[in-house]
C-alpha cells in the first residue's frame, strides 16, 4: 500500500526543502520495474521458512536441504519460465532471471544450485542443442529427476575457456566421440552438483574429427548409474568444505577416454556427420565460439541481479540499526546520539544506497536487453554484443558492490554485525565467490576494455584523410587547453567569490554526463595510442604493451561501467512523475555520480577537468546531500519491498528500538527520584565551585 512521508528540513544556503515528500509506495514500485509481479511471486516464496538458510548446519545437512528445495521449486512452478511452453515452461527468459534472483534473500546456495541446474545445464541443452535434444534431455532437467552439472571449468583453465584441455574424438567406425581429460590440469572442477546429485552434465571439449581441432564445443554426458555410482572410466571428487554456498556440492571431474553417442554434440552451431565431416553455420571458429559462449550469458546477468538483492537486505539492516542504536552523549547529557545522525555513519551507508539504487536501474536495463536477445525480439549479432558487453559490465561493479556494501553494514552495526542471526557475514562469504565465477570480474572488464577499443578504432576504419586530420587537431587543441589549465583557469574565474555556484555546478545532469563521458573517452584514447604505437609490431612486442597498460585499461572499461550506471539511472528518472520522489531520486543519482568523481578527483584535477576551486567544493556539497537524504534513509531502504521473512536480521527486527527506550525510561524514573547516584564528576565540580568561592570570600 502506497505511503507517504513528508519532512520539512530545509537548507538555508540554497533555500531548498532538504527532505521532499516522498511516495514509497510509489517508489516501490519503480524499483521493482518491468517484472514487478513476477518478483512479487518468487518474494512470496523466499518467504517461506521452507527455503530458508539454517546457519550451523554441516555441509552433508545444507547439501540434502537445498536438494529438497528444488524439489520444492519444481512442485511450487517457480523455475521454468525461461523454457520452451511446449515443455511447460513460459518462453519468459527475462521473467525467469528476475525470479531467480530473489532466491538470494532465502539462500544464496538455493540459488546458486538452482541455477547451475537450470540456468546453466538445462540453459545449454536449450540453447546449443537441437529440437531433438530438447526432446529427449529436458523433461527431465526440468522436473529435476535428472539433476547435472555444467562441466566448463577446469583446474588449469578458468576463464579462458578457448584453452580447456578435455578432449572429444570422433571416432567414426563406432559413431562416437571419445571423451577424454589427457593430463591433471584439464580435471572439471568447481562443478555444482557433481560432487554428490549430478546424474548426468553437459561437458565443454575441444572438438576433434579428421585429425583437425573446431575448437570448444558442448556435449551431453551421463555421470552416474541408478544407484549414484559414476560410470566405468569417469571419476569424480568431492571438493569438500568452502568459505561460503555450502549448500551446493562441488566436485572434480576427470574422464578416461569415455564413449559417448555422436548425437550427444550439442549440435546448434557445429556438427559432426556419420563419417566425421564437420559443419557449422558459422564459418570463423573465433565468431562461433563466442557464439556459443554468449548463449550462456544470463549466469553473469542472474548473478549482478542477485547482488543486488543482497546489497539491499545489507542497507535494510544496517539502516535500520543506524536509525535506533544510540551512541554518545554529543548534544544532550540525557540522551544519547543516534549513530545515523553522525556524519561518517551517513558518509558509509548513503553512497552505498545511492549505488545500489543506480544499479537496481542498471540491472533493469540489463534484463531488458536479455529479454529481448533470448525472447527473440531483437536477437541481431550487434545485440548479442551489446548485451554481452553490458553484462560485463555490471557484473562486476554490481558483485564488488555487494561485498563492500555488506562488510561495511556488517561494521556500521559493530558486534552484532558480525553474530551469525544478522546475516550480514554469512551473506558476504557467500557472495565471495561471485566476483570470480561466470567470468571472473577482471577478464570480463577486460573484455569490455577490448570491446571499447574495438569501437574507438571502428570510428576512424573508412574516415578520409581529412576527418583523421579533423580529429587529431581536435585532440591537440584539447590537449594544449588541458595541459595549461586554461579550461580550469576558466572555471575558477567563473567561480570566483563563489562557493554556491561551484557546488551548484556538479548537481547539473550535463555536467555529470560530460564529466563522466570525458573520462572514459580520454582513457581509451590514451591506451589505444599506445597499443596503435606497436600495432605493426610482431605479437610478443603487442602482448606485452597491453600487459604494460592493463592497469589503465581495466580503470578505462570500470569508468565506463560506471557511466552505463549512471545513464541507466538517469533514464529511470525520466519516467517518475511524482516530484517528490523524483527529487529524491535524482539527489540519489547525483551522490552515486559525484562519489565517483570525489574518488578519481585525481584524475580530473591532472587531466584539467575540474578547476580546484570547483574540486574543494566537491566534499561538502556531497555532505550537504547526505544530509538531506539522512532523514529518508529509512523510507528508502524501506521501499526495497523486503519484508522480516527476507531480511531475517535481528538489527533490522525493531529489538534496539525496544532496548533503547526501555534503557531511557530507565533513566528518566531514576533521575526523577531520590535513589538516584550522584555523578562523581558533579561532586569534583561542586567541590571546585566551593573551593573558588572560599577563596573569593578570604
Amino acid at each position: 500500500m502506497s505511503q507517504t512521508t513528508s519532512h520539512t528540513t530545509t537548507d538555508t544556503t540554497e533555500h531548498e526543502v532538504s527532505s521532499p515528500s516522498l511516495d514509497t509506495g510509489l517508489l516501490e514500485e519503480v524499483l521493482l520495474g518491468r517484472w514487478a509481479d513476477t518478483r512479487r511471486v518468487s518474494r512470496a516464496l523466499a518467504a517461506e521458512d521452507r527455503f530458508h538458510k539454517i546457519e550451523g548446519l554441516t555441509k552433508e545437512q545444507h547439501r540434502e536441504r537445498v536438494l529438497g528445495q528444488l524439489h520444492e521449486l519444481v512442485a511450487a512452478d517457480a523455475v521454468h519460465r525461461a523454457f520452451p511452453k511446449e515443455f511447460g515452461g513460459q518462453d519468459a527468459p527475462g521473467g525467469n532471471i528476475a525470479a531467480f534472483e530473489e532466491l538470494v534473500t532465502a539462500d544464496p546456495s538455493l540459488q546458486i544450485k538452482a541455477g547451475v541446474q537450470w540456468g546453466l545445464f538445462g540453459s545449454a541443452v536449450l540453447h546449443l542443442g537441437t529440437e531433438e535434444h530438447h526432446r529427449r534431455f529436458l523433461p527431465g532437467i526440468m522436473d529435476l529427476s535428472v539433476p547435472g552439472a555444467f562441466a566448463m571449468t577446469e583446474i588449469g583453465h578458468g576463464s579462458d575457456v578457448a584453452s580447456i584441455g578435455t578432449t572429444a574424438t570422433y571416432d567414426p567406425a563406432a559413431d562416437e566421440f571419445v571423451l577424454h581429460t589427457p593430463f591433471t590440469a584439464a580435471t572439471k572442477r568447481f562443478l555444482g552438483n557433481a560432487a554428490v546429485d549430478g546424474k548426468d552434465a553437459v561437458v565443454f571439449a575441444q572438438l576433434i574429427t579428421g585429425g583437425v581441432n573446431h575448437g570448444v564445443h558442448c556435449f551431453y554426458c551421463h555421470l552416474r548409474d541408478d544407484d549414484g555410482q559414476p560410470l566405468p572410466g569417469i571419476t569424480i571428487w568431492d571438493d569438500g568444505q568452502k568459505g561460503g554456498l555450502n549448500g551446493i556440492d562441488n566436485g572434480r571431474i576427470a574422464f578416461d577416454s569415455i564413449r559417448i553417442p555422436r548425437t550427444y554434440l550439442l549440435n546448434r552451431y557445429g556438427d559432426v556427420a556419420a563419417d566425421g565431416t564437420y559443419t557449422s553455420s558459422i564459418e570463423s571458429p573465433g565468431r562461433r565460439f563466442f557464439t556459443m559462449i554468449g548463449t550462456l550469458v544470463q549466469g553473469r546477468v542472474s548473478l549482478s541481479g542477485a547482488s543486488v538483492a543482497a546489497s539491499k537486505l545489507a542497507l535494510i539492516g544496517a539502516v535500520t540499526y543506524g536509525n535506533q542504536r544510540r551512541q554518545f552523549n554529543a548534544s544532550s547529557p540525557v540522551e544519547e546520539e543516534v549513530i545515523m545522525d553522525y556524519q561518517l555513519h551517513q558518509r558509509r551507508l548513503i553512497p552505498r544506497l545511492a549505488t545500489t539504487v543506480a544499479l537496481t536501474f542498471a540491472q533493469e536495463k540489463l534484463l531488458a536487453k536479455f529479454e529481448d536477445v533470448f525472447s527473440g525480439a531483437d536477437d541481431s549479432d550487434e545485440n548479442r554484443q551489446e548485451l554481452e558487453t553490458l553484462a560485463a559490465a555490471i557484473k562486476p561493479i554490481a558483485t564488488w558492490h555487494a561485498l563492500d556494501t555488506l562488510q561495511e553494514a556488517r561494521e556500521a552495526c559493530g558486534g552484532a554485525g558480525f553474530i551469525a542471526e544478522n546475516r550480514f557475514a554469512t551473506l558476504r562469504a557467500d557472495l565471495d565467490i561471485y566476483v570470480t565465477f561466470e567470468g571472473d570480474n577482471n577478464v570480463l572488464l577486460q573484455l569490455v576494455a577490448k570491446r571499447l577499443l574495438s569501437d574507438f578504432a571502428a570510428e576512424f576504419k573508412d574516415a578520409d584523410v581529412g576527418a583523421l586530420s579533423r580529429y587529431v587537431a581536435s585532440q591537440a587543441q584539447s590537449t594544449v587547453l588541458h595541459r595549461f589549465g586554461l579550461r580550469r583557469a576558466i572555471q575558477s574565474v567563473q567561480d570566483t567569490g563563489d562557493e554556491r555556484r561551484s557546488a551548484n555546478w556538479f548537481k547539473q545532469t550535463e555536467v555529470q554526463r560530460d564529466l563522466l563521458t570525458d573520462r572514459v573517452r580520454q582513457m581509451v584514447t590514451d591506451v589505444a595510442g599506445e597499443l596503435r604505437s606497436v600495432a605493426r609490431k610482431p605479437a610478443a612486442e603487442q602482448a606485452a604493451t597491453f600487459n604494460e597498460h592493463q592497469h589503465e585499461i581495466i580503470q578505462a572499461a570500470t569508468a565506463h561501467a560506471e557511466l552505463l550506471i549512471w545513464e541507466s539511472f538517469t533514464e529511470a528518472l525520466d519516467g517518475v512523475e511524482h516530484a517528490g520522489t523524483r527529487q529524491v531520486l535524482t539527489w540519489l543519482r547525483d551522490v552515486y555520480t559525484l562519489t565517483r568523481i570525489e574518488e578519481n578527483l585525481d584524475w580530473y584535477l591532472l587531466n584539467g577537468r575540474i578547476s580546484s576551486q570547483r574540486a574543494r567544493t566537491l566534499s561538502p556539497y556531497i555532505n550537504r546531500l547526505l544530509a538531506r537524504l539522512r532523514p529518508l534513509a529509512q523510507d528508502i531502504v524501506d521501499s526495497f519491498g523486503y519484508t522480516a521473512d527476507h531480511v531475517r536480521m535481528e538489527v533490522a527486527s525493531g529489538a534496539e528500538q525496544l532496548r533503547q527506550e526501555e534503557a531511557m525510561e530507565h533513566y528518566r524514573v531514576l533521575r526523577a527520584s531520590s535513589d538516584a547516584p550522584v555523578d562523581e564528576k558533579i561532586l569534583l565540580k561542586r567541590r571546585q565551585q566551593e573551593r573558588r568561592g572560599r577563596r573569593t570570600e578570604r
